[in-house]
């Protein structure tokens, strides 16, 4: 089967994934744009996961101060090469990841670091498991993994902290890994 340009060009669009894999993604689903987003999204996910035991030691902090400046969140974002960091792409991420912690206030990065006696929702709780605030049929782990497929390096959030005007010292604040 041929893939026509325009339809490869249309996937990287919409996915950012590299000309090839878009190719190779339609080659797979027999020219079907839904599959093909889908195949990819899957792949990224399978290429976050075989990434994760590489070690992240570039990033950004990334910030984001609520209008009217009365809550705001900072957050450490990882990548292994401050090429990555240094991308408007993995800058973007980590303004997202903050405005994220800002508006719904995870206290842990993900769900392995709840105490077992914990009693609470993981999806509310963990930055991880919450649907994205600017995609809600998504979440944050989906993201970050598709992050990783696109750029092709391990991407860790190690910590993030949110402060709002009245908070006590030390509340919101989380460290880990995922």
């Amino acid at each position: 089967m041929q893939v026509p340009v325009a339809m490869v060009k249309e996937l990287r669009e919409k996915t950012g994934a590299g000309i090839m894999d878009c190719r190779n993604a339609l080659l797979e689903v027999k020219g079907n744009m839904g599959k093909a987003i889908e195949f990819l999204r899957q792949r990224g996910l399978a290429q976050a996961e075989k990434m994760s035991k590489r070690t992240a030691s570039q990033g950004v902090i990334g910030a984001y101060v609520h209008h009217g400046g009365r809550i705001g969140a900072m957050i450490e974002v990882n990548c292994e090469t401050d090429f990555v960091a240094r991308t408007e792409e993995f800058k973007e991420l980590a303004h997202y990841l903050a405005m994220q912690v800002a508006a719904l206030s995870p206290k842990f990065i993900s769900r392995e670091e709840v105490p077992p006696e914990a009693d609470i929702d993981p999806q509310e709780s963990c930055l991880f498991q919450q649907p994205f605030i600017k995609e809600p049929d998504k979440t944050v782990q989906e993201i970050v993994a598709e992050a990783i497929g696109k750029v092709g390096e391990n991407i860790r959030v190690s910590r993030f902290v949110r402060f709002g005007l009245g908070d006590q010292e030390g509340e919101g604040d989380a460290q880990g890994q995922i």
